[in-house]
C-alpha cells in the first residue's frame, strides 16, 4: 500500500495540499476553508522562540519542514517515499514544480508550486527513511514533529519507543493523527486497544508530559468536486 505514495497522482495531490493557495485547492465559497493550511497549523502548536534543531518525521513533500525552518537553525525532514523527498528537495533548492490537478474524468489543470515566502532553504535537509527504523546517528532535537504518521505505520510502537531518544530533555513533541486505523497499513494486532489518546499516554508515559490536545481539520483535494475532509487529533508533549 505504501507504493501509492510513489505515484505521480499522490505526489501531485500532496504538492497541492502542502503548497497550493486556497483558491487552487477549494473553489467553493461555502467549502470548509478552515481545513486549509494544515501543514502550517500543526507546526504552530510548538512554543514560541527559536531553537537549534528540529525533526519532521513523515514530512511528505516538506511544507511543515520548511515551516519548522522559520524558527530552527537546522531541520531534517524524513519520509519513506522517495518521490515525496525528491519533490521536497527540488522545492528546497528553489525550483518551481508543476503538478497536474485532476478536475474530473481525464481533465487536468497544471498548477505550479514553489518554496514558501520568507524561507531560503538554508539549514533544511531531506532524506528517505523509515520512521520505525530511523538511523542511529540522527542525534537529538529541540522539536520533533510527526503529522498523520502514526496510524500509517505497520508497527507504530517502534516509532513511539524511539522518541525519547530523539527529543532533548525539555524539548517538545507534536504528534498529529486522524486515528484512522486501517488494516492495509497496520495489522489489527498493532492497533490501540482502545482510544488512540489513551494509547499514546500509555506508550509515552515516563518520558513525556502531555501539554495540549487539540483538533485540526485538513482537506485533500481529489477532484474539483471530491475532497477528503478529516479531523486530526494534535497532541503536544514535553520531554521530561
Amino acid at each position: 500500500m505504501a507504493d501509492v505514495y510513489e505515484t505521480d497522482r499522490y505526489v501531485g495531490e500532496y504538492l497541492l495540499f502542502h503548497y497550493g493557495n486556497p483558491k487552487e485547492i477549494l473553489p467553493w465559497e461555502n467549502g470548509p476553508s478552515d481545513a486549509l493550511g494544515f501543514p502550517v497549523r500543526t507546526v504552530g502548536h510548538f512554543s514560541e522562540g527559536r531553537v537549534g534543531r528540529s525533526l519532521d518525521v513523515g514530512c511528505a513533500v516538506g511544507r511543515s519542514t520548511f515551516e519548522l525552518g522559520r524558527t530552527s537553525d537546522e531541520v531534517i525532514g524524513i519520509d519513506f517515499s522517495r518521490a515525496f523527498i525528491t519533490a521536497a528537495e527540488k522545492i528546497g533548492a528553489g525550483e518551481t514544480l508543476s503538478c497536474q490537478r485532476l478536475e474530473e474524468a481525464a481533465e487536468v489543470t497544471e498548477v505550479n508550486v514553489s518554496r514558501p515566502d520568507g524561507i531560503d532553504g538554508k539549514g533544511i535537509s531531506f532524506e528517505v527513511g523509515d520512521a520505525m527504523n530511523l538511523r542511529e546517528d540522527l542525534g537529538s532535537f529541540d522539536r520533533v514533529h510527526a503529522a498523520n504518521l502514526v496510524c500509517r505505520l505497520p508497527e507504530p510502537r517502534r516509532f513511539l519507543a524511539r522518541l525519547a531518544g530523539l527529543v532533548k530533555e525539555g524539548g517538545e513533541l507534536v504528534l498529529a493523527t486522524p486515528c484512522t486505523w486501517l488494516e492495509e497499513f497496520t495489522q489489527k494486532e498493532n492497533w490501540p486497544e482502545g482510544r488512540t489518546l489513551d494509547w499514546l499516554k500509555k506508550e509515552l508515559a515516563g518520558d513525556f508530559e502531555l501539554i495540549e490536545v487539540a483538533d485540526e481539520p485538513f482537506l485533500i483535494r481529489e477532484t474539483a468536486r471530491k475532497f477528503q475532509w478529516t479531523v486530526s487529533m494534535v497532541t503536544k508533549w514535553k520531554r521530561s
